[in-house]
């Protein structure tokens, strides 16, 4: 069952890189990201983080960000997801 944090991120991903509908819908935990969907480059990262915090109401600090937070959908939900519970 999907959260609302997992809804809403489906739905930034799929408005910042313009994927096909339903495409994020698809995605499980291991589904990679950043090297694997050619969509999201180097500059889609600004923009997706971006979106991140004005939709999900989150403050996302520079030394947050690394390879693996990017690197797989599971990971990007977990911090997330833990971005909202502490706000």
């Amino acid at each position: 069952m999907q959260t609302d944090t997992d809804q809403l991120l489906r739905r930034i991903l799929t408005d910042v890189l313009g994927l096909k509908a339903g495409q994020a819908d698809g995605f499980t935990a291991e589904t990679g990201l950043f090297g694997h969907l050619p969509e999201l480059d180097s500059m889609a990262v600004a923009g997706l983080l971006t979106e991140m915090e004005d939709r999900l109401d989150i403050m996302i600090e520079d030394d947050e960000i690394d390879g693996e937070l990017l690197e797989t959908y599971g990971s990007l939900l977990v911090f997330a997801e833990a971005k909202r519970a502490a706000a």
